[in-house]
């Protein structure tokens, strides 16, 4: 965890990916998320990434523990999340090999 961030907004270095999600679906839905990438894999269920709509998280940079990335899918292809240390939340393309997960 190299940013942070949860429910409350950024802490430290801002968001991570993660604590980003976090953050977003709090706000937008009132559902509390587990703190990492790999436990929020846990919640709602797997769609067809090709089936991902707004809202929708999606995961990749898999490891052998699950998912090293989360984002939140926003259509088109693109996804809003925080990239890696010292970047800043952005928009970009879906990584290759993503998964998506509908959580309502």
């Amino acid at each position: 965890m190299w940013g942070g961030g949860n429910v409350n907004g950024p802490s430290g270095g801002g968001f991570d990916c993660s604590g980003l999600t976090s953050y977003a679906v709090y706000a937008a839905t009132g559902v509390r998320l587990p703190r990492t990438s790999q436990t929020q894999w846990r919640v709602g269920t797997e769609i067809p990434i090709q089936l991902a709509r707004p809202g929708d998280l999606v995961f990749g940079n898999w490891q052998s523990d699950g998912p090293g990335h989360v984002g939140i899918y926003i259509g088109g292809g693109q996804m809003v999340h925080a990239p890696t240390f010292g970047d800043v939340v952005r928009v970009g393309a879906v990584f290759p090999g993503m998964k998506a997960r509908r959580l309502l």
